[in-house]
């Protein structure tokens, strides 16, 4: 079992670092209700997010229930499992669940679309505790993010993670110097998951751990791309650029389309066309390394494109925050829509019985009309969405709009039905209560008064056929077996 597992926090007291952060959380699980918005964690990886999640669980003896990005986090998915989780009590009889999503801003990163919206959908209804966890907070959707109240996890400090790692060497049993220790809280760049690793892999084999045993490679390389995006533009020297360039896992073209992305914060249109033409000479060369296959030629597209823009930049900076390549944003948009399209067509397929194909390829035209000219109906029938709607009319402003129009029925009509059986059922009680009345009054008339002998009338007694005595002379009628002849 690795040692991040092994020594993973289970009380809120025992994370490291961050202590404003873990009193927040702690007061809000403390004072929840179902008003209470979610919270929303984030901060750099390692920082004790997922664990203080786990751990206020465990503090509150809440039962926790994760999704994170290794799980097919659909929108399907999420309301079968997260969905119900949020509106019914525990199987374990905890007193509440706690709903986890962890990794929320690679949602756009899933099998398949919706997880967003299914989680703000389960947000509005939900009567559990939720909190969202992401590294990167302007990863995460806006109309989720409004949601959510907001709590920063800041990287640990080097003095606060090297007492952790001496607590596990002490409790491993192996002996591990001051300066090692020193050294990985250094290199670990405030995660402490990265230096329980570092950690984990100086000591296999060893029952001492020096110096010289630590190898300190960077850890984190999407961090470190964005820390050379910008060291490019606040100036950093060339061999600090080529340096970190050198350090991480990304290829040039893909350090290429980041700094293309970010072009535009550079101030002046002459400054900018400076950089775009290094990144365009420097595009030549990887198209030759592609074309070629002589690898050798990175090195200079690399060189071409990072010193030519940290010039043209001027070490002016940033404007705002480094942008991710604007290309994935056009591919993710790319697989929603195909998403869509897909969803829909399954929709059709089996509502009509006739393959996706041919939906496709010879009544698609025709089916468009039909929902241009009745789109209620479709929506109704087939369970349409704003998006799969707007696959047909192409109009999205009058897709949700239509939407919307549906749903407000749809919700006035559930209300009409549930103040129509609360009229039913109170009918009932009180039918039921006057037969009750009804009942207690009869038995109050027919019962006999006890106690009073006044106007008390005596009831006939029944004759008494063996006693009876025929008077002499009385005229009596008798019925016989023969009346009849």
């Amino acid at each position: 079992m690795d040692w991040v597992e092994k020594y993973r926090p289970h009380q809120l007291q025992d994370l490291v670092g961050n202590g404003p952060a873990i009193r927040q959380i702690a007061e809000w699980a403390r004072t929840w209700t179902r008003d209470s918005p979610p919270l929303l964690l984030y901060g750099k990886p390692g920082t004790g997010k997922t664990s203080a999640a786990h751990a206020l669980a465990s503090d509150m003896k809440w039962e926790a229930i994760e999704l994170n990005a290794s799980d097919q986090r659909t929108k399907d998915v999420i309301e079968k499992i997260a969905g119900t989780s949020s509106t019914t009590a525990s199987l374990t009889g905890a007193s509440r669940k706690l709903i986890i999503f962890d990794e929320a801003d690679n949602l756009h990163g899933t099998a398949d679309r919706g997880g967003a919206k299914a989680i703000i959908e389960i947000i509005k209804h939900t009567r559990q505790p939720i909190v969202i966890i992401a590294n990167d907070i302007y990863g995460i959707a806006k109309e989720l993010k409004s949601q959510c109240d907001p709590i920063q996890f800041k990287a640990l400090q080097a003095r606060s993670i090297a007492p952790r790692l001496k607590y596990i060497c002490a409790a491993e049993g192996v002996v591990c110097d001051e300066s090692a220790t020193h050294m990985i809280a250094e290199s670990a760049a405030g995660d402490l998951r990265a230096a329980i690793n570092m950690l984990y892999a100086a000591a296999i084999g060893r029952e001492e751990i020096n110096s010289s045993d630590i190898s300190t490679d960077r850890k984190d390389n999407r961090a470190t791309i964005f820390e050379l995006i910008g060291s490019v533009f606040r100036g950093k020297s060339d061999d600090v650029l080529m340096s970190l360039s050198y350090e991480i896992s990304d290829t040039p073209d893909t350090i290429e389309q980041w700094l293309e992305t970010n072009i535009g914060q550079i101030p002046g249109i002459q400054e900018q066309a400076q950089a775009h033409q290094h990144i365009a000479e420097a595009d030549e060369y990887i198209g030759y390394t592609y074309k070629r296959q002589y690898y050798t030629l990175w090195r200079y597209a690399t060189a071409l494109m990072i010193i030519g823009t940290a010039d043209a930049a001027g070490g002016r900076g940033l404007l705002t925050r480094v942008m991710p390549p604007g290309r994935w944003r056009k591919m993710a948009g790319a697989r929603r829509k195909k998403a869509i399209r897909n969803s829909t067509m399954s929709k059709l397929s089996e509502y009509s019985h006739i393959p996706r194909g041919t939906l496709r390829d010879d009544f698609l035209t025709a089916i468009s009309l039909m929902v241009e000219n009745d789109p209620e109906t479709f929506v109704r029938e087939l369970s349409l969405d704003k998006d799969e709607l707007d696959f047909f009319l192409h109009d999205k402003t009058r897709s949700a709009k239509i939407i919307k129009e549906i749903s407000k029925k749809k919700k006035e009509a559930e209300k009409k039905s549930i103040k129509k059986k609360e009229i039913r059922k109170s009918n009932i009680q009180k039918s039921r209560s006057e037969n009750n009345d009804i009942k207690r009054d009869l038995t109050l008339d027919i019962a006999p008064k006890t106690g009073s002998t006044e106007n008390k009338e005596e009831l006939p007694k029944p004759p008494d056929d063996e006693k009876m005595v025929l008077q002499p002379g009385a005229d009596h009628k008798q019925s016989t077996l023969f009346d009849g002849f």
